[in-house]
Order: structure tokens, then sequence, then C-alpha cells
């Protein structure tokens, strides 16, 4: 409870409580800014106190350090210990979903909030666990923010920070600092970084960055770059001419199927290699034989799209692929912001199921495993534990290295067999829907959105991925049929558990 606002010193005049909230994550230095500001507070001569609410874990809720400040009159002010909705001057949120946030739960109001965000995203755990596309929308808080704030700044402060060799609490006091929403000099903010004695040139660097954003209003957007159809290609000659001639295939087929089908061919390829292109080169022309041109060739586009991700599977050897590449360090070294000469630890957790070690047996030799429970009892208690593998250090690397490399194994292996059976039984499904309601059938389709991932989320995905195949008999004659299949779909994707799911297929149910 914020017990005073204003008072009344000796000489009749009133100091004024300023209040300040800062909402952060972990990681992005919310308790470093909050001394800075103390330190700044008390250098200009205010008494000033500052408290910190811890949020639940990262990202799934922000730290909140409050800071309430006043000139220094000789009398003891009593400060809150935290921020009231409506009842804050400055709010400093650094990353976008937290701007949404304090405009939410009131922090923010058009008669004396100053509200300085950064509009990077770091994803919050509600998602990326989400079963569908769980981004919440920028654009949405965007708006919200521009009603509900007196003065809004909007940057991507963390990009301006990481471009001068800082962190975002740098930027975000610059453009506290710019803002002028505190009566004080640019030299004192800088005069307080120099006072805490760590990384002062590169946060100074950011500093001026952020002032800049605040006072000359610049927005930092990444600028938007046309997708690179047509990839330029470097390797032995060989694989370039055989990635080549899958091109000259795929320039063959209806312009509608054209750009879905280089990025699906892309795809297959990478993970695989470029008769595994051909054979997906091959079921696609099998779909268009039996497609309409006089529907522009939907279905067929909808298929390369959905036809690639059925092939290219997340199995044990692609998931140890991609932790293992050159590429994917180097994003981690750069989100770290390490420089050359410091060393990055890398940990990765595995947990594999019994059912994940099964799958890399050869097919026949897995069928058998995965039907003896004792067997599988046994898998469970030798592999079951969680591991940690240290892929900085060489042995680790290498265990995963060498996993990545079995591709030219992969194709006999019983999750390989699985994976085809699975692909060519909705195939079969969505190409007999052709023949009697075209645009079910593209629903149909779309419906493998649901299967992704590995272990449990893959398990969960094919559980959700039948029940919603499964209510095709049941719409089927319905003139309103494709549009309810895509509802059944959504209501999936709404939450892991599938209580949307049930409600809608019982909906589906009492009108069948």
């Amino acid at each position: 409870m914020n017990m005073i606002a204003n008072r009344k010193p000796m000489d009749g005049r009133v100091a004024e409580i300023i209040k300040i909230a800062v909402m952060a994550v972990g990681g992005q230095g919310g308790g470093v800014l909050t001394n800075w500001i103390e330190s700044l507070a008390r250098s200009q001569g205010y008494v000033c106190q500052a408290t910190s609410v811890a949020g639940v874990a990262q990202r799934t809720g922000a730290t909140i350090y409050y800071i309430e400040m006043t000139p220094d009159t000789g009398q003891q002010p009593v400060f809150a210990l935290a921020p009231s909705g409506g009842d804050v001057d400055v709010l400093i949120a650094a990353e976008m979903m937290e701007v949404g946030r304090a405009v939410m739960r009131g922090f923010v109001t058009p008669d004396r909030t100053t509200l300085i965000g950064s509009t990077h995203r770091a994803l919050a755990v509600s998602e990326k666990t989400a079963p569908g596309d769980g981004i919440a929308n920028a654009e949405e808080v965007r708006a919200a923010a521009e009603v509900a704030a007196q003065k809004l700044i909007l940057a991507d402060m963390d990009r301006l920070a990481v471009e001068k060799g800082s962190v975002i609490s740098s930027s975000l006091f610059g453009a506290l600092a710019g803002s002028g929403a505190l009566p004080f000099p640019r030299e004192a903010y800088e005069e307080a970084i120099r006072a805490s004695g760590k990384g002062v040139e590169a946060s100074l660097r950011a500093f001026g960055a952020g002032y800049a954003a605040a006072e000359q209003g610049l927005v930092q957007t990444e600028p938007e770059q046309a997708p690179e159809l047509t990839p330029r290609l470097t390797g032995p000659t060989r694989q370039v001419r055989a990635w080549e001639r899958l091109v000259a295939r795929l320039e063959e087929m209806p312009a509608p199927v054209q750009e879905m089908g280089l990025a699906g061919l892309r795809k297959v390829v990478d993970f695989q290699n470029c008769a595994y292109g051909a054979l997906y080169l091959d079921r696609l022309q099998e779909v268009l034989m039996q497609d309409k041109a006089s529907r522009s060739f939907a279905f067929s586009a909808t298929a390369a799209k959905y036809m690639a991700n059925a092939m290219a599977y997340d199995d044990i050897i692609r998931v140890a692929d991609l932790k293992t590449r050159g590429p994917r360090f180097d994003r981690i070294r750069d989100e770290m912001g390490a420089k050359e000469d410091q060393l990055v630890e890398l940990t990765e957790f595995f947990h594999p199921r019994a059912e994940e070690i099964a799958s890399l047996m050869p097919a026949r030799m897995g069928a058998r495993w995965e039907a003896n429970p004792k067997r599988m009892d046994l898998l469970g208690r030798l592999f079951g534990k969680g591991r940690r593998l240290r892929t900085h250090t060489l042995r680790s690397f290498l265990m995963l290295h060498l996993l990545g490399g079995l591709k030219g194994y992969r194709l006999r292996t019983r999750r390989h067999a699985v994976e085809v059976a699975h692909l060519e039984g909705w195939l079969e499904q969505c190409l007999a829907m052709l023949k009697v309601d075209y645009n079910l059938a593209v629903e149909l389709l779309k419906n493998r959105r649901l299967v992704k991932g590995y272990s449990d989320t893959h398990a969960r995905g094919l559980t959700k991925f039948a029940t919603v195949m499964g209510a095709a008999e049941l719409l089927k004659g319905r003139e309103d049929a494709a549009e309810w299949m895509g509802r059944l779909r959504e209501a999936a994707l709404q939450d892991p558990e599938g209580r949307a799911l049930e409600g809608a297929i019982k909906t589906v149910r009492s009108f069948a």
C-alpha cells in the first residue's frame, strides 16, 4: 500500500515522490538498472528506496523492481514497497510482452505514466509450449500501449545494446535519461554508470544509443528482406547437379505449387539427401495428377507443405544433427554476447523414452521390441533417466555428432517405417476425400500440423491428429464440413490436454 504520495516539509513546499517500476526477466540486468537509478537519485540530493518482487521462474513472470525517490528535505519519508495501479510515473519494461503485462495490471495510465519498453521478444514458456502458434501479437500490445501511456518510447533496446557490446539495462537507462521523465542531467546518469566500475565503456555506448532512441524517437526495426527462393549452392559437383535436376523437375509443375514445393524440397533434402528429395517430388506428382486446375491446385500446394513436414520428422538422429551444427553454436555465442576470447559452456538436456530407443533399431527388430512389454521396460530402466550432455566438451560433442551422422542408416529404422506408413495412410484418406469434398480434403491435409516434435510431444500430437481425422466421417456431406474441420483443428491446438477438442467433438457428434 502506498501510504503517502506527497508530504509538506517545514518550509511549506510540497515534495513529490517519483515512482518508477522496472519489469525485467532473468538475464536482462534489472537489478543493475535499479542500482543505477538508485545511485543517480542519491547523487542528486534525493532520498531513495528500491525493492523487488521476484517472478515465478524464467519467462513465466518478470521480476518487478520498484523505486521511489524524493528530494531530501531532512525529514524521513514513508515509501511504499510495491507499485500500485494508477500510481506509477515511469514504467520500464525490458521486453514487449512485459509492456503488455504492465498495461494490463494498470501500472500505465494516460494522465501520468512515461512508458519505456523494448520491442524485442523473448518468448515466454506459455508461448513455447502451446501446441500451435502460441506467440502473442506484439502489434496489439503496441496499440494498447499507445492508448495507455502519457508518453511512449518503444525501440529494440536489446539490439541497440548488443550492437554496442553491452546489455539491455544500459540502453534502457539511456532511454530513461532521454525521456526527460526525471529532473536530472545526462551527465549525472553517465556518472552513475562510471561509479559502478564494471563494463563502463560498453555501457556508456549503449546508454548513448538508448538516449538517442528516446530523444529522437528512433524505433529500431529489422529491415524486411524478401526470401531467397533459389539458394546458392556450394559443394561436390555431383550433389549440386543432383539438386539442379530436382529443381528442374519442380519447375515443370504448375506455378501455384512451385514456391511451396521448393521450400519442401529444400527441407527434405536437408533432412536426408537428394534421393529422398526425388521421392518427395514423386509423391507430389502423384497428388498433382488427381488435383484440379480449376481450384488453382490449392490441394497440391497444401500437400507440398505438409508432406515435407511429414517426411522430415523429428527423430533422435535429426535432433543430434541440429544440435551439433556450426551455425547453431555461432547463434548461441551471438545471443550470449560472447567475445572471441571467451569460452561458452553448453549443456544439452536429453530424456529419451523407451519408444525413442526402439525406434532407432532396424525396422523388424524394433517392431519386435515394441511388442514385448518386458523388453520395453528394460529400455525404460536403461535409458529413462535424463541425460545432461556438455557439448562444449569433445566427448559429448562427438557422441551427438556421430549420432547425427546416421542419415544413411535412418531409412532402415523402425521410426522411418512407422512414419512412412502414417504418411501413406494420411495421404490416402485425403485423396479419397478429394473426390467427394475438395475443401474438406484440403483441411484434412492441414491436420498434419498437429503432428510435430518428438517424445511425449509427438505422442500427444498423434493422438489429437487421429481424433480430428476421425471426425471426417461425421462431417462428410455437410456444406460447412471444411469450416468445422478447421474449427476442430484449432480446438486441438488450444491446450496440450485436449479439453477444447473434446468439447468440439461433442458438438460435432450432436448434429451428426
